[in-house]
């Protein structure tokens, strides 16, 4: 069962699933509704998963080890376990680290980020539009890490690297 983090005024709950109405559902649904509450009420909750419930489910959809995934993030081991557990939130470059990790492509990520509650990859800003290419193009972290550090954008991981 995955936990959620709850947005909204409590009814139902909807976990991020296939039997759920997409995004673009969803806003059509609240432009349409005569009131914001009325959406609530005919809505329930809107909610997105707990973040270490939807890095786990990942996880294993893929088959792939814990320790697998923080490695190939290079995530310090005990602070990507504390993730795994719940225990701490990710900054966006961990996020964005992890789905590298994970080896997720780009709307993939943008799934990861939204359910981190973090900004989503936006082609304009430059460092967000190597990081998307590489995602798309199945590139891993240190190919990523070179092409932000060769066009001088800061790199993934803040101080660590400089």
């Amino acid at each position: 069962m995955i936990r959620t983090v709850e947005w909204g005024v409590a009814k139902g709950v909807h976990a991020l699933n296939d039997t759920n109405p997409s995004t673009r559902e969803l806003w059509a649904r609240l432009f349409k509704a005569s009131t914001a509450s009325t959406y609530l009420s005919e809505n329930g909750d809107i909610t997105l998963p707990c973040f270490s419930d939807y890095l786990v489910q990942l996880t294993n959809e893929r088959k792939l080890k814990r320790e697998s995934v923080i490695a190939a993030a290079n995530i310090e081991r005990s602070f990507g376990y504390r993730l795994y557990n719940g225990t701490r939130n990710p900054s966006r470059d961990t996020t964005l680290q992890l789905a590298f990790g994970l080896g997720l492509d780009c709307d993939q990520t943008q799934q990861l980020l939204k359910v981190a509650q973090m900004s989503p990859l936006h082609p304009k800003v430059k460092r967000d539009a190597v990081l998307a290419w590489c995602l798309h193009n199945g590139k891993p972290l240190i190919y990523a890490q070179n092409v932000l550090y060769e066009n001088g954008l800061p790199l993934l991981g803040g101080d660590r690297y400089a």
